[in-house]
């Protein structure tokens, strides 16, 4: 009979959610944490650089899609929790490359869902009734909305347009049927774009702070006119957190920040805080460095996320606004230059240039 323990097991706990959970969950719990990542280019352990030597917190290298290697950590160190993070996650990668994004976002979810299943499966009937395994997925899964099309709820139809998408909507078709199917104590969760300290500069806020920064083209893409709903990355930790505690099994919450923008106003809402933190009078106002490039394949036109049902459930609502957390946002990336040095690369260099630099018309 497999015993409990105090501990809980994340998966991408390096990556820039997963870190910033870690973060917070060891801040804010008396929890230990198992974290397993398999630090790819995102996955960072220098995000979690104020936790070394902390025993509660250990760092495991490893791949997901290892069955061996999950079963065993399961074995060691009988969490009562599981929470995946762990995903490819960048839309313009999952156009060149999809089959990263097929192999750790299903086969991946898969293996850790079966290991979870046998894991469960050995605990005692009160064990068991305790055990959660939550999956975190992104609102990409129910694809476009029109201007006055209601937000995503948690039973809007899945229609994802992305490669990304689509493997992010089939594991969580198979976190469903792992619960429906097997009894596991699955619970999703459904978020929109985040952003925040720790986020790899490829993706929209962090490229634009540092290109503004440094006095380089902001590449916008088509017109700028697409919408997003943006939630700071704590608030986004803070729910997750809400929904282990209280959140019911089977149930899929969907996570927002309330926060709905144009790529474009957040461009511009970005150069202008650099110009007030970072004052350049050579380069003159940063919003001239607005570059509008071709858009990208299938690029979808607006997501909102309708979060009621944590908040009417279980209480929980972004404390962030999105003003405040932009600026909290700039403020780290301006003051964390060593970080920046660190994850840009030879490698992430040449990306930026395909996924970008050949996009400006000529």
């Amino acid at each position: 009979m497999t015993k409990l323990t105090n501990t809980i097991l994340v998966t991408g706990g390096a990556g820039f959610i997963g870190s910033n959970f870690v973060l917070h969950w060891i801040q804010n719990t008396g929890t230990d944490i198992v974290n397993l990542d398999l630090l790819t280019y995102a996955g960072n352990p220098d995000n979690l650089a104020t936790l070394k030597g902390n025993s509660r917190h250990q760092l495991v290298h490893g791949d997901i899609c290892n069955a061996e290697l999950v079963a065993a950590l399961l074995r060691e160190h009988r969490p009562r929790t599981i929470v995946h993070f762990a995903a490819e996650s960048h839309v313009d990668r999952s156009i060149v490359s999809p089959d990263a994004f097929i192999r750790t976002n299903v086969q991946g979810t898969f293996t850790l869902l079966e290991q979870a299943k046998a894991y469960w499966s050995e605990l005692d009937e009160a064990r068991r009734r305790t055990f959660r395994f939550l999956h975190v997925s992104t609102d990409e899964v129910y694809g476009s909305l029109g201007t006055q099309d209601r937000a995503f709820s948690e039973t809007t139809a899945y229609a994802p347009n992305s490669p990304y998408a689509a493997s992010k909507a089939a594991s969580d078709h198979l976190a469903r049927a792992y619960f429906h199917t097997y009894g596991l104590p699955v619970i999703t969760t459904n978020c929109s774009n985040n952003y925040g300290p720790f986020q790899f500069p490829e993706k929209l806020i962090p490229l634009m702070i540092l290109n503004a920064l440094e006095g380089k083209r902001l590449p916008v893409y088509g017109d700028g006119g697409n919408v997003r709903d943006w939630l700071f990355v704590t608030d986004h930790c803070s729910a997750i957190s809400a929904v282990l505690d209280r959140g019911r099994i089977g149930e899929t919450y969907n996570i927002g920040g309330n926060s709905e923008r144009k790529n474009l106003e957040v461009v511009r809402a970005i150069c202008d805080l650099v110009d007030e933190m970072r004052p350049e009078g050579a380069l003159g106002p940063r919003r001239r460095l607005i570059t509008f490039v071709t858009d990208r394949l299938g690029h979808d036109r607006r997501y909102a996320i309708d979060a009621s049902k944590i908040g009417n459930e279980l209480g929980w609502r972004p404390a962030e606004t999105f003003e405040g957390g932009l600026r909290r946002t700039v403020a780290w990336y301006l003051e964390n230059s060593s970080w920046v040095d660190g994850v840009r690369t030879g490698a992430y260099r040449d990306w930026i240039r395909r996924n970008y630099q050949e996009r400006i018309p000529q």
